[in-house]
């Protein structure tokens, strides 16, 4: 079998969809995209895929180690992300070859299915109480919301206090049993993710994400002191070895790799392998469309250390189109009592409706985060 061709669909809200072709006619759907940088890693995709036009798309190893280490520059969250897209395409790929979903070829499941969590609120978090309890009554029993506006390294307290006035209000509607996660998006430097720490860990959240931006990490050890609350990142991370210190520091309690962003099925099942030898759970990032909530879900049953998945229906961000939009059987991803059952068909389980793909790619997008700034002018983290 040979790679014979591809092509590259940038679909609403923000989505880049690849499909890998064959001389057998098996075709591979990866999702390759940085949220904001989708005509960016398109480019990166085309200058990868120069090499594997020809190639065998069985030798996933092969072809993913010449990705990464035969352009002598490495990492880093574009070339990572046209890596991943690519590298769940072949998995597809050889799924579909041997009529089996892609975990039965990582060695099968040790699970039938997942939890999911539903995001509440928006980027500047409202009514998030009655969203949460939404969720609830919809079977969900964990949600996610975006914890604090922008803060500056050193903020008022009227800041905190209405981050925890939030967070009671949800606690209060959903009940003392219902997962809270709290993402800090890294819009808290250090001084300030201290305070929250402390201050939230009466309303006992599921984990705490992102305290500090990513290449702050050395502070995770002293917030991690502060709190019993787990400590959760790693989204804006893109390779086993930005995950190597986090893990050997050992103050970190969920990783959260995105499987386009980190490489694909093949680097994050290295990762998070690795984070089961710290004894560190794992909760693969995952706001993005049904291809990558796919390669999660494959990578999710084979891994004994991920205890939740992020899921992006009915999130903020899909505008216009949702994560079932593009699926000939939306039911493959059927939630049910807050859980979701891994797709048994082949490869990545799921079949793409591509006549919705072209249709949705003349319409195409330019998702870009805001800018946000503080009152004296300086920009603000996002």
């Amino acid at each position: 079998m040979k790679i014979t061709g591809y092509k590259l669909y940038q679909v609403p809200p923000r989505w880049l969809f690849l499909k890998v072709e064959t001389d057998e006619g098996i075709v591979g759907w990866g999702e390759p995209v940085i949220e904001g940088k989708a005509a960016t890693v398109k480019a990166a995709v085309e200058e990868l895929m120069t090499y594997l036009i020809g190639k065998d798309p069985l030798r996933i190893e092969d072809h993913w180690n010449v990705m990464y280490r035969g352009g002598f520059y490495r990492g880093g969250p574009i070339l990572m992300s046209a890596i991943a897209g690519i590298d769940q395409a072949l998995w597809d790929i050889k799924g579909k070859l041997f009529n089996a979903p892609v975990y039965q070829l990582l060695g099968g499941a040790c699970r039938d299915s997942i939890k999911v969590y539903s995001w509440i609120g928006g980027d500047r978090p409202s009514d998030t109480a009655q969203m949460a309890l939404d969720c609830v009554e919809r079977g969900f029993q964990a949600v996610k919301m975006n914890g604090t506006e922008e803060l500056q390294y050193i903020d008022s307290y009227d800041k905190v206090d209405k981050v925890l006035e939030n967070v009671a209000a949800i606690r209060e509607a959903v009940g003392k049993n219902i997962g809270i996660g709290i993402d800090f998006h890294g819009r808290v430097h250090k001084p300030m993710a201290k305070v929250l720490v402390r201050e939230l860990e009466e309303f006992k959240p599921m984990f705490i994400e992102e305290p500090v931006l990513p290449e702050n990490n050395e502070a995770l050890k002293e917030i991690a002191a502060l709190t019993s609350t787990p400590i959760a990142t790693g989204e804006r991370m893109f390779s086993r070895w930005d995950f190597k210190p986090l893990l050997a520091g050992g103050y970190v309690d969920i990783i959260q790799p995105d499987l386009s962003h980190a490489g694909g099925i093949t680097e994050c099942k290295k990762i998070i392998s690795m984070a089961e030898a710290y004894d560190v759970a794992a909760a693969p990032h995952c706001p993005l469309g049904p291809i990558a909530l796919a390669a999660c879900l494959q990578v999710d049953a084979t891994a004994h250390n991920a205890f939740i998945q992020e899921q992006s229906l009915g999130i903020h961000y899909n505008q216009g189109s949702d994560l079932l939009d593009y699926l000939v059987d939306p039911s493959v991803f059927h939630y049910e009592n807050g859980y979701v059952k891994i797709p048994q068909g082949p490869g990545l389980g799921i079949e793409v409706n591509e006549e919705k793909v072209r249709e949705m790619a003349k319409v195409g997008h330019q998702w870009q985060n805001p800018v946000w700034r503080h009152k004296d002018g300086s920009v603000a983290e996002w």
